[in-house]
């Protein structure tokens, strides 16, 4: 069995998200959640940056777009807030392509929407096969 990528770091993260959760539960938008992890990131010591303008790079390019992570933690974890029912395809595909866009290694996506619990996913970025 392999060994999970900035496993301490990502237990932190879910610690707090879950925290989150379990304090307001389900039901808010999307925005709510981001502040409320603000609140609970600087309780744990967590050093995170909140909606971190993040360049995309194309090749050997930066592009002028740039998309706004909502969070960025330990300068290596991108964390994607959904406040939906039920975690879709397409949000993992977007924090995929986030990775694969900025080469941090790990996409943590937590969904304050469901219920009954928090649902959530690790997406670590690995190298493509030949």
């Amino acid at each position: 069995m392999s060994e999970l990528i900035l496993e301490e770091e990502s237990y932190a993260i879910l610690g707090a998200c879950f925290e989150v959760y379990n304090e307001i539960g389900c039901g808010f938008l999307e925005a709510v959640y981001q502040e409320c992890l603000e609140i609970e990131f600087s309780n744990r010591g967590i050093p995170y940056v909140s909606k971190p303008e993040v360049s995309i790079r194309f090749g050997e390019h930066v592009l002028q777009k740039k998309y706004e992570a909502d969070f960025i933690c330990y300068d290596q974890i991108i964390v994607k807030v959904k406040a939906t029912s039920q975690l879709l395809d397409h949000n993992t595909a977007q924090t995929l392509n986030y990775l694969h866009a900025t080469k941090l290694p790990l996409g943590l996506l937590a969904n304050f929407g469901h219920h009954p619990k928090l649902q959530y996913k690790r997406i670590a970025l690995t190298k493509k096969s030949s």
